[in-house]
């Protein structure tokens, strides 16, 4: 029996005629004979809803009762996908994570999947049904319902993908794939046909399109992702291992290729000023914050000057508040003068494979950042990807630009 499994973006269930549409697509892929699987997200801006309703009768919601509530707005899209591929012949059945078989820990609000039990899906297959899971959520040994972060019904469905050794994970969602930027900044963006996992997970932890967590766990288990449009029939993106492809180029090594240009907004700088300089100052900073649950991305340390030093680090906006509580205690303990911050940051970040051997990708980016007079905050690298922080507002500029640097309208 092959199975493929197909997941659906909180756009493309946002109302009940998108459904519709959504449950004609499902159906024509039953008829090509294939066992189906159909991961879906929330409705639309549902998630957010709840959200707002959770924080309106609690200032500070218990993490358990929130992922309950959170939980159902998945159910919801869930049932009614199912409703309508039984209305148009199509025997289907719903479930929530739990009857999925998706065991995770106790970390509400960002779970990880322990397991996966596909044995009660299984047996549906066979039985010739279409199975709706709602993507986003799982539950404790103790049967308590989590939600594993947001955008996680990607992470539902390659996990799914995974266990059911799936011939193939298909996500739809409001565009036609991967794009070398953001389609909505630079209008002559080129679609990506392919990329590999490596280059997609940098896209995706600055910015691009699919949840990082669900390309880790597609590149360990080898599982093929096709990115496509959820509203037409133009090819898509797949992304998949490129190790060993044998591309026929005209050049037997392409040097200098940058795959795409990412972008994010929503970040905050915190900088704690004049620190000692002494073993185990950093640690006494980022460990608290790692309890609290606030991720640090870019991390930059000056260089010492009479034994201190300042210390910057980026964090989601949604985190500044928390973030800057904990580290004014520790910076009153260990002696540093003052904690500020900027909350009004973004990152642009340039990605290829291509550049792990090559050279001048990092002046070309910022020469064309200088030329169009955006100033960098910080600098972070890895092997294929270069990022830089920036104002918030010249972020799209900065994009723009980049895009046209590396000449990425040509494909």
């Amino acid at each position: 029996m092959e199975i493929i499994v197909q997941k659906y973006g909180g756009s493309s269930v946002a109302d009940t005629t998108r459904i519709k549409s959504v449950a004609k697509r499902i159906k024509e892929k039953v008829n090509t004979g294939e066992a189906v699987v159909v991961v879906v997200s929330a409705m639309g801006d549902s998630t957010d809803k709840l959200l707002g309703l959770a924080h309106s009768v609690a200032k500070n919601p218990d993490a358990r009762e929130l992922d309950l509530l959170l939980s159902t707005g998945e159910m919801i899209s869930c049932s009614l996908i199912a409703m309508a591929l039984q209305e148009i012949d199509i025997d289907a059945i719903s479930m929530d994570g739990a009857q999925a078989g998706i065991r995770t820990d106790e970390a509400f609000g960002e779970a990880s999947i322990i397991s996966l039990d596909p044995s009660h899906i299984l047996k549906q297959l066979a039985s010739g049904k279409v199975v709706i899971v709602a993507g986003f959520q799982g539950v404790t040994e103790d049967l308590s319902t989590t939600t594993l972060g947001r955008g996680a019904s990607d992470l539902t469905a390659v996990a799914l993908a995974a266990s059911l050794k799936a011939t193939c994970c298909e996500v739809y969602t409001d565009v036609e794939g991967i794009y070398t930027a953001d389609p909505r900044m630079v209008t002559n963006a080129s679609k990506i046909s392919e990329i590999g996992y490596e280059e997609m997970l940098e896209l995706a932890s600055y910015g691009a399109k699919m949840q990082p967590r669900s390309i880790e766990l597609a590149a360990r288990y080898n599982v093929p992702v096709l990115v496509a449009s959820s509203t037409s029939n133009a090819e898509g993106t797949l992304i998949h291992d490129l190790s060993f492809k044998n591309k026929k180029d005209d050049q037997m090594e392409v040097r200098n290729k940058v795959s795409g240009v990412a972008s994010e907004k929503g970040i905050a700088r915190i900088t704690v000023r004049s620190v000692p300089d002494t073993p185990g100052v950093a640690a006494s900073i980022f460990e608290p914050l790692s309890k609290a649950g606030i991720s640090v991305d870019t991390i930059v340390q000056n260089a010492s000057a009479e034994r201190l030093t300042d210390l910057s680090f980026t964090v989601s906006q949604d985190d500044t508040s928390n973030a800057i509580s904990i580290v004014q205690k520790i910076a009153t303990s260990i002696g540093a003068v003052e904690v500020v911050s900027d909350e009004n940051l973004g990152n642009v970040s340039i990605v290829g494979t291509g550049m792990q051997n090559g050279t001048g990708f990092a002046s070309t980016m910022f020469l064309a950042l200088k030329n169009a007079d955006v100033n960098i905050e910080m600098i972070t690298t890895s092997q294929i990807r270069i990022t830089c922080i920036v104002d918030e507002s010249r972020v799209e500029d900065a994009v723009i630009a980049l895009h046209d640097a590396f000449e990425l309208d040509k494909g």
